[in-house]
């Protein structure tokens, strides 16, 4: 499942973010790189040794732990392995998959985030282009707002051509590994959530609710 999520920081919070970014120590990208993708990766990331990186890290971390339909959808266990990148005319990041354990210890990368805090007229190219069987789908999303997608994809950030793409992308580690599950608990608690609100606490809304909860008991690996 792939869904996005509006105005996950605000522009108050975006606009003191990139200031601070604005004095970080950016090194080469490829040092998070797995030996495949170091192959396609042309970026900058944020020193995570800097004291930059630990102030801010735990900024993006809070606001998708906070965000409700980001804690529906992906059931996390763990947010891990925050990056800040930025990419210049002419940088990219070619076609890729993530690698499957990050960190240390090993943490499974589940879903993959990526919060755009540029405002997308403030540079070309960049999009960040998940590669589907239906065909490719890209998305530049305004400054403070985030895709979240299934590791698992194939992707790529098409090479800027003017201006400076700043971004932070992550990783989870969820409850439930499987994707298709997840899309299953999810609809299902969106289902109930409105049979609720609607009328209350009905039978209906019972059955849907002992239905999820049977489900994500059967599938959740805590």
């Amino acid at each position: 499942m792939i869904f996005s999520i509006d105005n996950l920081l605000t522009p108050e919070e975006v606009q003191a973010l990139t200031h601070r970014l604005s004095d970080g120590k950016f090194i080469d990208g490829k040092r998070t790189a797995g030996w495949h993708a170091q192959l396609v990766k042309n970026n900058t990331q944020l020193d995570r040794e800097s004291e930059t990186y630990k102030a801010l890290v735990e900024e993006v971390r809070e606001a998708f732990q906070s965000n409700f339909l980001f804690q529906i959808a992906v059931q996390p266990k763990r947010i891990h392995s925050l990056l800040f990148s930025r990419y210049e005319a002419g940088m990219s990041y070619g076609s890729h998959t993530d690698n499957a354990l990050m960190g240390t210890p090993a943490q499974r990368s589940d879903v993959s985030m990526t919060l755009f805090l540029s405002p997308p007229e403030s540079y070309e190219g960049g999009e960040l282009v998940i590669e589907e069987m239906g065909g490719d789908r890209p998305f530049k999303l305004p400054a403070g707002s985030a895709i979240v997608y299934p590791s698992s994809t194939m992707h790529r950030v098409e090479p800027v051509t003017s201006g400076i793409r700043l971004a932070a992308v992550g990783w989870t580690q969820s409850l439930v590994r499987d994707p298709a599950q997840r899309e299953i608990l999810f609809e299902l608690d969106t289902v109930r959530r409105a049979v609720f609100e609607r009328q209350g606490k009905t039978v209906e809304f019972d059955l849907l609710t002992k239905s999820h909860t049977n489900l994500l008991r059967m599938w959740a690996e805590p």
